[in-house]
């Protein structure tokens, strides 16, 4: 991002008494991380000698930062700041978003937003919860008010129930599929690869009509039909 381009960086609450206030960081982050992460669990099935992995859930994207404040010196990117002013009036705006609101009962959900919309090369939009905020004060006045400090932020991502099943929709099985049953196979093992289910063998089973499921012929063509 050119020097020309650059922009601060802010925080906005999108719902509760402070919606849409902008809440801009003094200095824009060094460096951020963004962490992604799923739960699989381990299913024991007759006749394999290894647990089947099956996927879970996926886990809410964290973005983690560190932001620095400093009012010791007067800076000319913000001249609303006075000099050797207490860092804590800033600081405790972001720390704040952290505190239930009375409206909704719950602290707000906030967006992180720098640079461009998101999309571009350079942006970054982040929406979800305060996690955790962390405070460090680094330098102070003779009297004990501190002018420089770092919060260390951490972001969870929200998304609304409706969010989620509408991108479950997207990814689900939408046709039926017909699968050749070899040597080695089971109902189990084509459930968990179709369906991320090794539990779901019984709507293939069901769906052809098979009586028995560990008596399949190798070279039968079996319908793997889309779940509901």
């Amino acid at each position: 991002m050119t020097t020309k381009n650059l922009k601060t960086a802010f925080i906005r609450p999108i719902n509760g008494r402070h919606a849409k206030t902008e809440f801009e960081v003094l200095f824009n982050p060094a460096e951020y991380s963004i962490e992604k992460g799923n739960t699989f669990q381990s299913t024991s099935l007759p006749g394999l000698s290894t647990p089947v992995t099956q996927f879970v859930t996926g886990n809410a994207d964290t973005l983690t930062m560190e932001l620095y404040f400093d009012t010791y010196a007067k800076s000319s990117r913000h001249p609303k700041v006075k000099k050797r002013e207490d860092v804590r009036h800033y600081t405790r705006k972001i720390a704040d978003l952290m505190e239930i609101d009375a409206t909704l009962h719950a602290p707000p959900i906030v967006e992180f937003t720098w640079g461009p919309p998101i999309g571009t090369p350079e942006g970054v939009q982040f929406r979800g919860i305060i996690e955790k905020v962390s405070q460090k004060f680094t330098y102070f006045l003779d009297d004990g008010t501190p002018v420089r400090a770092t919060l260390n932020v951490t972001f969870k991502e929200y998304k609304t129930v409706e969010e989620q099943l509408a991108e479950l929709k997207r990814q689900s099985t939408d046709r039926t599929k017909l699968r050749e049953f070899k040597e080695g196979d089971s109902l189990w093992l084509l459930a968990s690869k179709e369906y991320n289910d090794p539990q779901a063998w019984k709507v293939i089973a069901n769906h052809n009509q098979l009586e028995n499921p560990r008596l399949i012929a190798p070279g039968s063509m079996l319908e793997l039909p889309p779940l509901k």
